[in-house]
C-alpha cells in the first residue's frame, strides 16, 4: 500500500515529539534520526504525487489533442465525400 505525504509527516511529527520528551540522550538521538527519515519519506511521497499529477495532466492533454485531431480528420473526410 502506498503511503501518503500526510502519513509520513504525521510519523515525523510523532518522532519529533518523542525526541522532545526523551530523557535519555540515546533515545533522543534515535527519535531525531527517525524524524529525519520520516521527513525524507514524506518529501519523496510529495514529489511522487506531484509527478503523477503532472503525468496525468499530460496524458489527458494528449488524449484531448488526439480526439480533436480525429474529429478534424473525420470532418475533412465527410467534406471530401460531399
Amino acid at each position: 500500500m502506498a503511503q501518503t505525504y500526510e502519513f509520513y509527516k504525521a510519523r515525523a511529527d510523532e518522532a519529533a515529539e518523542r525526541a522532545d520528551k526523551a530523557q535519555l540522550d540515546n533515545v533522543k538521538q534515535r527519535e531525531l534520526r527517525a524524524e529525519k527519515s520520516w521527513r525524507g519519506l514524506a518529501e519523496q511521497a510529495r514529489k511522487g504525487a506531484a509527478a503523477r499529477e503532472k503525468a496525468d495532466a499530460e496524458r489527458i492533454a494528449k488524449r484531448e489533442a488526439e480526439a480533436a485531431e480525429a474529429a478534424e480528420a473525420a470532418e475533412a473526410a465527410e467534406a471530401a465525400e460531399a
